[in-house]
């Protein structure tokens, strides 16, 4: 297939997505993160070109992909036409005021959602999980990873357009509020936040760089390495799942 895609709706989201799909051994770290968490009907809310999509299908489950991006859908249907593991590829916006009659027909359908990169870019994200939650299953999990500490946040988060950074604390509060019951919750990639502290916080880059990526992804074992022995005390991301409550 063509390289991926460059939105016009999100140019510097895209090339950072892009730029991401060629960290193969970065993805299936990533994907390693929740994969146990995962189970029966699976959701993907933010798919982009599926960078983390492959490796769910490769493990043998099925999924729904999404996302807001009209392209994004587009290039995902491209991409994964004939593919008898993708069950649809929806245009989901998780702040549409009317949401619950949009999607009626996926109310309480899902085991699973995850969403990878995603919350930050929303608004509201309170309301963008009670629209999870209105699409998931009692029982069923709900999976973020996003961009941890504040304190962090720089011109690339603004070119990304992100509202804000996460800490388990406060992405634990944000489930809670919608009344989920935290069954896991970790900081991920030590070494990636010495790099965006770096590149983002020091050197002020406006744009994730290939150079930059390509280096990172030969360096994925000691990355791995440094979490353990660190206990994962902090990382460059925050990843927290939780479980709906049955009532």
């Amino acid at each position: 297939m063509s390289n991926p895609v460059i939105s016009s709706l999100d140019p510097v989201g895209s090339h950072t997505l892009a730029v991401i799909s060629g960290a193969g051994h970065f993805n299936q770290w990533v994907y390693q993160q929740f994969r146990e968490y995962l189970k029966g009907n699976i959701l993907e809310i933010g798919s982009g070109i599926g960078n983390i999509s492959q490796f769910v299908i490769d493990d043998g489950h099925s999924l729904t992909l999404s996302d807001t991006n009209e392209e994004y859908c587009h290039w995902l249907e491209k991409k994964y036409a004939g593919q008898t593991a993708v069950n649809a590829i929806l245009q989901i916006d998780l702040l549409d005021p009317e949401f619950s009659s949009v999607h009626k027909d996926y109310r309480e359908k899902f085991d699973s959602i995850f969403l990878l990169n995603v919350i930050e870019h929303i608004e509201d994200d309170a309301l963008a999980v009670k629209n999870c939650s209105y699409l998931l299953r009692p029982g069923g999990h709900l999976i973020m990873l996003a961009p941890a500490w504040q304190y962090l946040f720089c011109q690339l988060d603004r070119e990304l357009g992100h509202y804000r950074r996460y800490t388990q604390k406060t992405m634990t509060a944000l489930f809670e509020q919608q009344q989920f019951q935290v069954i896991n919750k970790k900081y991920f990639n030590i070494l990636g936040w010495m790099g965006w502290l770096i590149s983002g916080k020091l050197l002020r880059h406006k744009m994730l760089r290939k150079n930059e990526m390509s280096l990172f992804d030969k360096l994925v074992v000691p990355a791995q390495l440094i979490d353990r022995l660190l206990f994962k005390i902090t990382g460059l991301s925050v990843i927290v799942t939780g479980k709906k409550r049955i009532d």
